[in-house]
């Protein structure tokens, strides 16, 4: 047979067996070596392209392995059918035209934002650094579908003190997220569940239900929290809320509605609470809210947390408790699955824990999510009555209230080119409402001087002026 033509960079960074192969299997693709042609050997082509036979084997035995030639015993290497390859040649994309974004954001007001600085960086490495040894090999190996129990011990020991939840380790399931938990407790909780939840509320929430086919019933919330006896006048069998700090209000379910509403669960063997506890480590006024998990005497609530909050929402740890009459239910559903957190996260923060490094890290937070707390309220008050806020007792954001005759969405678009994001209150609702604009402000990921310059900014270009003058 003729020599086939290869053109080698001996300059080049790629190995020469790999420009070998890159050549002939391109020529193959483009159709120029026909279907049964036989190849030059191994030696002929060494000598001819001045390469060693070894870079030549490694060149046909790529090819032959992805069946673009065959070996045939004492005879050569033949050119394969490509119709026949499993083989699809890819299609160069078309160039993309990026859009460069029109705005800005200097300053993002998101509720989700934490602060980042004061975060234990020195305390989590070196736990993690514990963790990450030989001795703990036993580690890259699947845990307890459950959780691993050393996490689930410090959760449940940290949820007696903190939360006065009462729970066995047991009862709680660790997930990678309350939207991945939420899912779990639909399952369990069966198709004939309906869900009622706050409105506004959490997106997600109702997100998850839609996406599996459940009913959901909006019950109003106001300035109690969850009205309850909307919520007994509904056909609902499970009431999802957020008492001790309403997402987005930030109102707390007042002591009469937590009476009502674990009344309402404990009538009926069928209906339940889910309680989502977000943001509890956070308040700043009196004492912390009691949970609905400890409260509840006829074992009718599900407890729902998480650590996005309090660490880190990179990391991904959830939990939940689930009460004893379901908990058999759970293990009868999902005995083979597996935890969805990693056994190395789980183990860090189970060390963290227990050496007390949480609940400092929480106390420091406190006191700095504090401090911006009170810079903002500070400020806002200045403005009073022009605007007016809420939610401030607890959590990272407040809800700041404006009187004007502009909507919500041009509020938005108009801080946004300004460089500043804001959510809107009407984001969070099913029902629409005609109430005047309110958006949520996020201070947690804002330092204290950025807290007066975001404000006072937005403020400005919504032509809110000031009533007080700052002493």
């Amino acid at each position: 047979m003729d020599m086939i033509f290869i053109e080698l960079q001996k300059n080049s960074d790629t190995p020469l067996y790999q420009q070998i192969y890159n050549q002939i299997k391109q020529d193959m693709i483009d159709g120029k070596f026909p279907v049964g042609m036989k190849l030059p050997s191994k030696r002929q082509l060494e000598e001819f392209l001045g390469v060693s036979q070894t870079t030549i084997e490694m060149a046909y035995d790529q090819l032959t392995a992805e069946g673009f030639i065959a070996a045939e015993p004492r005879k050569g290497y033949f050119v394969q059918a490509i119709e026949e390859l499993a083989y699809v040649q890819p299609v160069k994309p078309e160039k993309i035209t990026t859009v460069p974004l029109t705005e800005s954001i200097r300053y993002d007001l998101s509720p989700s934002s934490i602060d980042t600085e004061h975060f234990p960086f020195i305390a989590w490495r070196k736990y993690a650094r514990d963790i990450m040894d030989t001795s703990q090999a036993h580690l890259l190996l699947l845990g307890d579908p459950h959780g691993d129990m050393e996490l689930r011990q410090e959760i449940a020991r940290y949820l007696y003190h903190s939360r006065g939840v009462d729970c066995t380790p047991e009862q709680i399931i660790v997930g990678s997220g309350t939207e991945q938990l939420l899912p779990l407790i639909i399952r369990i909780l069966g198709k004939q569940a309906r869900y009622a939840i706050e409105d506004p509320g959490y997106l997600m929430t109702k997100h998850v239900f839609s996406e599996n086919y459940r009913q959901t019933f909006p019950i109003a919330v106001d300035k109690e929290g969850l009205d309850v006896k909307a919520l007994q006048r509904s056909n609902a069998s499970v009431a999802y809320v957020t008492p001790s700090h309403q997402f987005p209000t930030g109102t707390v379910l007042s002591a009469a509605r937590r009476t009502a509403l674990l009344n309402w669960a404990a009538s009926d063997s069928e209906f339940f609470i889910i309680e989502d506890d977000y943001d509890s480590e956070f308040r700043y006024r009196g004492r912390p809210i009691p949970s609905l998990q400890g409260m509840d005497k006829g074992e009718n609530v599900i407890y729902l947390s998480t650590f996005t909050k309090s660490l880190m929402p990179s990391m991904r740890i959830a939990y939940m408790v689930l009460p004893p009459q379901l908990l058999e239910t759970y293990r009868q559903a999902f005995i083979p699955y597996s935890s969805s957190v990693p056994r190395m996260d789980q183990h860090i923060l189970a060390r963290f824990m227990a050496d007390g490094q949480f609940s400092r890290h929480l106390n420091r937070m406190r006191k700095i999510y504090r401090r911006k707390m009170h810079t903002l309220t500070n400020l806002l008050k200045l403005y009073e009555p022009n605007i007016s806020f809420s939610g401030d007792e607890a959590g990272m954001h407040v809800l700041l209230h404006i009187q004007t005759d502009r909507t919500e969405k041009e509020l938005i678009h108009q801080a946004l080119e300004a460089g500043i994001k804001v959510r809107g209150l009407e984001t969070y609702r099913v029902m629409p409402s005609k109430a005047p604009p309110s958006f949520l402000i996020g201070f947690g990921g804002l330092s204290e001087e950025d807290i007066i310059l975001a404000i006072s900014k937005l403020l400005d270009i919504w032509n809110i002026k000031k009533t007080v003058t700052p002493r």
